[in-house]
């Protein structure tokens, strides 16, 4: 009885009021699925959102710093090769003498006769030294040419500077030919401890 009185109820609510009835229990459902449901879903969908972004961040960070790195470690490895280069072309303290003597054979080989072959004093320089020789030769200038171009092609920086000819005698084909010849050779461990000694003594 009490299912009929209210059907019975319900079917005397007039139609447009039934309607709103649905309508505002919609809205209601609506409501409490929006408040209780989509509201902290989109809260942490947003801070996921957040994270995400500040992990791409970072990611594209360290691929920024990861290709800088490479860059550096192939300019280091390039700059390396270079200096390894550099040290084949300059001769280190033991080379010296031996790169010495390979020059006054050299000047014998092209036929001159050397007057004087004087190592001077070393001029310091920012991370290299300079060692100069007093070379002085007599022959033709054929064969003074022909010395100085077999010195230029040593596998060893040397540089020929300062050059005077004169010849011997008049007329003479015979040339006094003076020169510097220069090498260099980078600075050491034992440059910095001799250079240390001399201000502690």
């Amino acid at each position: 009885m009490e299912k009929e009185s209210f059907i019975a109820k319900v079917e005397k609510i007039k139609m447009p009021v039934r309607i709103a009835i649905v309508a505002a229990t919609l809205v209601l459902l609506a409501g409490i699925f929006v408040w209780f449901v989509y509201l902290p879903m989109s809260e942490e969908i947003e801070q996921m959102r957040q994270e995400v972004a500040k992990l791409e961040q970072k990611l594209n960070q360290a691929i920024i710093r990861a290709r800088a790195e490479k860059k550096l470690q192939a300019e280091f490895a390039e700059v390396d090769l270079q200096f390894q280069e550099a040290l084949k072309l300059l001769p280190n303290t033991k080379e010296i003498p031996s790169l010495l003597k390979g020059i006054t054979q050299l000047g014998t080989d092209s036929q001159l006769e050397f007057r004087l072959f004087s190592p001077q004093k070393e001029n310091q320089r920012d991370f290299y030294l300079e060692i100069p020789v007093a070379i002085e030769v007599s022959g033709s200038y054929h064969n003074v040419a022909m010395f100085f171009e077999k010195v230029g092609q040593m596998e060893r920086i040397v540089n020929i500077l300062n050059v005077s000819m004169t010849p011997l005698k008049d007329r003479s084909t015979t040339l006094n030919t003076k020169c510097d010849a220069v090498t260099y050779r980078f600075k050491g461990e034992t440059d910095a401890t001799q250079k240390d000694a001399k201000k502690d003594s």
